[in-house]
């Protein structure tokens, strides 16, 4: 399944704020960082989507 990114500069500014959050909070849990950086970006109920589904994915690929 390919997800395509939802056009948009809050969605794109959400990713680049999300990774670095998780780069420099590894404790964190990621997903208490998305709900932090949905409400920051005030995105749509399909970009906020997005970006659970993102992390969720990309977790279950690392390592």
């Amino acid at each position: 399944m390919t997800t395509v990114m939802p056009e948009g500069e809050a969605i794109r500014k959400a990713v680049k704020w999300v990774s670095n959050c998780v780069q420099e909070n590894p404790d964190k849990p990621v997903q208490k960082i998305v709900c932090e950086a949905i409400l920051r970006f005030d995105l749509s109920p399909i970009e906020a989507e997005f970006l659970m589904d993102f992390y969720k994915a990309k977790r279950r690929t690392e390592p």
